[in-house]
C-alpha cells in the first residue's frame, strides 16, 4: 500500500463510523417520537454532528427536513431550545424520575444523584434562549 492509499484509508474509516452513528442516532431519535421518555432532539443533534463529519449531502438533508430540521437549525445557529421542547423535556424528565423515586426501592444516594443530575440538565435547558436574539 502506498502512502496515499494509507491516508485515504485513515480518513475513510472514521467517515464510515460517523455516517453509521448518524443513522443510529436518527433511528433512536425517531423511536423517541413514540416513546415519551426517550428524547428525540439530542439524538438528532448528535446525528447532525456525525453527518457534518461524514456526509455533507445527508447533513443538508437533516437540516432541511421539515420535521427534524428546525430544532437542529435553531440549536446550531443560535443555541436555541424552543419553549415547547423545554416543557416536553421537563414533563418527560419529571415522569422518568418519579417512577424510581416513588415505586422502586432505590438507595438514598441513587435518589439524590438522580435529583441532582436532573436538576443540572433542567437548569441547562431552561437557561437556553427560547428564540433567536434580535440583532
Amino acid at each position: 500500500m502506498n502512502p496515499d492509499e494509507s491516508i485515504v484509508m485513515r480518513h475513510a474509516v472514521p467517515r464510515a463510523l460517523y455516517f453509521s452513528l448518524a443513522w443510529l442516532f436518527i433511528v433512536i431519535g425517531v423511536i423517541g417520537i413514540f416513546l415519551p421518555l426517550l428524547p428525540t432532539t439530542p439524538f438528532l443533534l448528535l446525528a447532525a454532528w456525525c453527518f457534518s463529519k461524514s456526509s455533507e449531502r445527508f447533513h443538508s438533508w437533516l437540516l432541511d427536513h421539515p420535521t427534524f430540521g428546525p430544532p437542529v437549525r435553531d440549536w446550531q445557529s443560535h443555541g436555541v431550545i424552543r419553549r415547547q421542547a423545554k416543557i416536553a423535556a421537563t414533563v418527560a424528565m419529571a415522569l422518568a424520575i418519579m417512577f424510581p423515586m416513588v415505586l422502586v426501592k432505590v438507595p438514598m444516594w441513587a435518589k439524590w444523584f438522580t435529583v441532582v443530575t436532573t436538576t443540572c440538565v433542567m437548569t441547562f435547558i431552561w437557561t437556553r434562549p427560547d428564540r433567536p436574539r434580535q440583532s
